[in-house]
């Protein structure tokens, strides 16, 4: 197997010509990252075998195990180790700061089998200026390591300057995911990476082409716009400048405002991709930008839908999917199309989000094809409904059957958007706007019997409650993307305005741990709160929104959290924080997360 940096030192050795390559680097635009090269290898890049009974290392377990039960150990741990800096880069052309994860954008990508630990060694070299940071494993049910769900203010204390913390957790379920920063908006900025975790097969492929990160980007650094969208005397809002498809897309310069000076270049380069023709390919779609709706397609070929976020679903042919922020859609793709070369896209609903660019497009070469000459392929440009919401629940039905439980425990939250007394347009739920103290985070207080919390941390116990019914409504004009941690969410219907009590296919219903609400409308998800102790966030992905305060949290089964064992790293952690945090006032000038 070639290295990454070799792959990415021909890459940079490659000559330069017009079209699709780029008048830039790969180092000028992505760091050490090669995604969106065509040198990125084929998944998987270097998993070591670990043959158990049958050649596989869930053994007897296929798609139809229930992994919230029935999970494999197979002993191995999959070490990472991840230095996050600061660094100058130009994804689309325009050159900006940014936060790289070992020198890359996006971060390296992490793999697993199902069954394995992941290990991750997250060092914090953030400087010019310091600041905290913490990162999240979005999707983990993190059962029994609550600790390392990396939420500050919550399950731990942002990792100090020039301080290091372990990430240890078992990937407990499979299918695809990202990691992010969860430390005040810096995933915005750029701290953020793809992870995948093999397990069986739910559908036949040939070849898995990995990844397909869209992320809406900005210009402007991530610190900027939360002190934008929280100005008392700024409109909230903030517009993205672009729009990436594995970080990389061009840039119309000449678009920039008068009086901007910075370094920008055209022709920046597009994403590209390989398929092999009469092949069956899987992609693996990952919506980890800050704001914006994705509509995706693939000019010429139809997508077979597999799985929503980790929930491996019974297979639908469509010709857009739609994702919000924090969602993932694993499809399906055969290379049986006329011509030698397609347009992969990604468009921002302008309906559903807040841009000044909306389009991304990346170029897919069957072999053979030219791959500096640009696909002549043309969208099918379905039209954007409108209704900033996923797949019909009637589509989605999960591969592991689970009839809803009853509920014993209902909890009705409202979301209101309003101004405060000093004239901050901010966000509540269930009548409050979180704000989190990241120095007293609220599972470890917890753990030590402690479940009196400040009223503007907006925690739910849910006592010994085995499952917990939420009817969200949302009185907002403005679409969310809701993400629950530690569990998948049963989801039990969606529509405008209230609730009517009516569930879709309760006898399996729609499973996922984000799913849209659209604006002055509902959503009703149900989790089992019992099965898995902790404290687990309940929030908007947008990340402009939770900077707001639109978030809750759920402290499940207290009684089993106070009997836990919470390892010494964690604590000694908070006491590193806390220590750098005598000398060192951090602006928290939003919710902290």
């Amino acid at each position: 197997m070639v290295s990454p940096s070799a792959l990415l030192e021909a890459r940079q050795a490659a000559p330069s010509v017009g079209g699709l390559v780029s008048a830039l680097s790969q180092t000028s635009t992505n760091g050490k990252s090669i995604l969106g090269t065509l040198l990125a290898p084929w998944l998987p890049l270097f998993l070591v075998n670990n043959p158990l009974p049958n050649g596989f290392p869930w053994s007897l377990r296929d798609i139809f195990t229930d992994y919230h039960k029935d999970v494999p150990f197979t002993g191995v741990i999959r070490r990472y180790d991840f230095t996050i800096s600061r660094g100058v880069i130009a994804p689309d052309g325009y050159q900006r700061d940014v936060l790289l994860v070992n020198g890359a954008f996006p971060g390296p990508t992490i793999e697993a089998n199902w069954g394995d630990t992941i290990q991750v060694k997250v060092t914090n070299n953030i400087t010019a200026p310091e600041e905290g940071t913490a990162v999240h494993w979005h999707g983990f049910f993190q059962k029994g390591t609550p600790w390392y769900d990396g939420v500050p203010s919550i399950s731990q204390c942002p990792i100090a300057p020039g301080k290091s913390f372990t990430y240890q957790f078992q990937a407990d379920v499979y299918g695809s995911t990202w990691y992010h920063s969860h430390y005040s908006a810096q995933y915005a900025g750029g701290l953020f990476g793809p992870l995948v975790v093999y397990g069986p097969r739910t559908e036949k492929y040939d070849i898995d082409v990995g990844p397909v990160l869209l992320s809406d980007w900005y210009h402007a650094e991530y610190y900027d716009l939360v002190q934008e969208v929280m100005s008392p005397a700024g409109p909230g809002i903030v517009f993205s400048d672009n729009n990436l498809i594995n970080g990389k897309n061009n840039f119309n310069c000449s678009t920039k405002p008068a009086g901007d000076n910075t370094p920008c270049t055209n022709n920046a380069g597009l994403a590209k991709f390989k398929f092999q023709r009469g092949k069956v390919h899987r992609l693996r779609l990952i919506n980890s930008g800050a704001e914006a709706l994705q509509r995706f397609s693939i000019d010429g070929h139809k997508m077979r839908v597999i799985a929503n976020d980790f929930v491996s679903v019974e297979p639908y042919d469509t010709d857009v999917v739609t994702l919000g922020i924090g969602q993932r859609t694993d499809v399906l793709v055969k290379a049986d199309g006329k011509l030698d070369a397609y347009w992969m896209r990604a468009n921002i609903s302008t309906i559903c989000g807040l841009t000044r660019q909306p389009f991304a497009k990346a170029a897919i070469y069957y072999n053979g094809a030219n791959q500096n000459k640009e696909p002549t392929s043309v969208p099918t440009n379905p039209p954007d409904p409108g209704t900033c919401v996923n797949d019909d629940l009637a589509l989605t039905k999960p591969k592991v059957k689970m009839p809803l439980p009853k509920a014993d425990k209902v909890l009705t939250l409202d979301i209101e958007l309003f101004q405060n007394e000093t004239g901050h347009t901010l966000f509540s739920f269930g009548g409050v706007a979180f704000r989190g103290n990241m120095n007293s985070p609220t599972l470890l207080l917890a753990d030590l019997g402690n479940t009196t919390f400040d009223p503007i941390w907006n925690v739910q116990n849910t006592g010994n409650a085995k499952s917990v019914r939420v009817v969200v409504n949302n009185n907002s004009p403005i679409p969310h993307p809701m993400h629950l941690h530690g569990f998948d969410m049963y989801v039990l219907n969606e529509g405008p305005g209230a609730w009517d009590g009516s569930i879709v296919r309760a006898s399996n219903p729609q499973r996922r741990d984000v799913i849209q609400v659209r604006g002055s409308g509902h959503v009703v998800i149900q989790f089992d709160a019992a099965s898995n102790p902790g404290v687990w966030p309940f929030h908007c992905h947008i990340a402009w929104h939770v900077s707001a305060g639109l978030l809750t949290q759920f402290l499940t089964n207290p009684a089993q959290v106070e009997k836990m064992r919470v390892p010494n790293t964690v604590a000694e952690t908070c006491r590193q924080w806390g220590a750098w945090t005598k000398t060192n006032i951090p602006e928290q000038i939003d919710s902290g997360l």
